[in-house]
């Protein structure tokens, strides 16, 4: 029986996907799994039996992602999950940026008093008239899955979409439309676009895309939408731009103290992945991945150790090696079987950074001999018997 245990609220959907064989605790030292959202786990002793940490969504910010692969902890999240649910919302800032809509409701609202507020409304709403997204130029800075989602929906509302994704997957490119351009310098988008919206992860290398300096290029009355992460883009820098006139509108799906409230700003309360459907969607593949972690040492969507995949074990036993990225592992591992006279019948090893990971399906059962001789390899974090 395997245990896990909820951090968060998790949809019912998901949960009702976990089989017999597992049960939930309210007690994190009991569980080998958990489930998590938001919960900032950074503080958290992590106990000695967890094996891995699913987030029903997609950042992982709040889950000390080093302390985890120094203890063979496997950290997945859920890519896609989550993206239609985005999706639909850039395409709602998108309108509301253009289109002036939120201006007009609060004029509405600020009206509501005045018995000739019809006539009224006619006089004022050329102050919120915009203009049409249609034909209008869109750069999109990252075509993952949501990017991707994002592109090909533009394409039929008929924009002209520049996308910029020098690491873009195969997956990813066989789901984006031939009508993209494909851009391989993103100061084209800078420069020629007249909506930007940035879809990239939060890393030491895209914190801070859109810059001052990305600003500078940018056309006069430019829409950025930042639903990403708030760090992706110097918001300092933004408000300026749009006090300056630079940039039309900013719409963020993250408050903070820099861009609530400022006129230009339309600030969303952190609604990209909030609905229903992501939720459930996000619960039911993280349920899926730590599942198929636990019963069968698969690793799927990890963001600190390598995807791994040799589906149901079909021999004696299968035994999962956490260890350090270096030379020799696989010819010690190996030895210690042969020395035993264990028959490996298959085995997989994959690497992601310092870290890697090797699974080994063996022709008789796994004895507590060969887990300690494996235990005791330099470099190696933990060992388990999947059966």
């Amino acid at each position: 029986m395997f245990k896990y245990s909820c951090l968060n609220p998790i949809s019912k959907e998901g949960l009702e996907k976990f089989t017999p064989e597992f049960e939930e605790t309210k007690e994190l030292s009991e569980a080998q799994g958990v489930l998590v959202r938001s919960a900032s786990m950074h503080d958290m002793e992590l106990p000695e039996g967890l094996l891995a940490v699913a987030r029903a969504g997609a950042g992982v910010n709040n889950i000390p992602l080093e302390d985890c692969a120094k203890k063979g902890i496997v950290v997945f999240n859920t890519p896609g999950a989550n993206a239609n649910g985005v999706k639909e919302l850039v395409f709602a800032g998108m309108l509301l940026a253009a289109r002036d809509v939120v201006g007009g409701i609060n004029w509405v609202n600020e009206n509501k008093e005045d018995p000739e507020i019809a006539k009224a409304a006619e006089k004022e709403k050329k102050k919120f008239a915009g203009t049409e997204i249609y034909d209008k130029k869109l750069g999109i800075i990252g075509l993952g899955a949501i990017g991707v989602r994002v592109a090909n929906a533009a394409k039929h509302m008929g924009m002209e979409v520049y996308g910029y994704d020098p690491y873009i997957s195969v997956d990813a490119a066989w789901h984006l439309s031939r009508d993209i351009k494909h851009v391989l310098d993103v100061n084209e988008i800078y420069e020629e676009c007249d909506i930007i919206t940035i879809h990239v992860p939060l890393l030491d290398s895209t914190k801070g895309t859109i810059s001052r300096e990305a600003i500078s290029k940018m056309k006069d009355g430019v829409i950025v939408l930042n639903f990403a992460r708030d760090l992706l883009a110097d918001e300092e820098a933004v408000v300026e731009a749009v006090k300056a006139g630079k940039i039309r509108k900013y719409v963020s799906d993250f408050p903070n103290p820099t861009t609530a409230g400022v006129p230009g700003c339309i600030v969303i309360p952190h609604l990209g992945a909030s609905t229903e459907e992501s939720e459930d969607n996000c619960a039911k593949m993280a349920v899926k991945e730590l599942m198929d972690y636990l019963k069968n040492g698969n690793i799927a969507n990890s963001v600190n150790y390598p995807n791994c995949d040799m589906g149901v074990c079909q021999g004696a036993g299968r035994v999962a090696i956490h260890h350090a990225n270096i030379a020799n592992m696989i010819t010690k591992f190996t030895a210690n079987f042969g020395d035993l006279g264990i028959n490996i019948t298959d085995m997989l090893n994959k690497s992601k950074g310092e870290y890697a990971y090797t699974m080994l399906d063996v022709e008789s059962p796994v004895t507590e001999e060969i887990v300690k001789k494996l235990s005791s390899i330099d470099g190696v974090i933990r060992v388990r018997v999947i059966k």
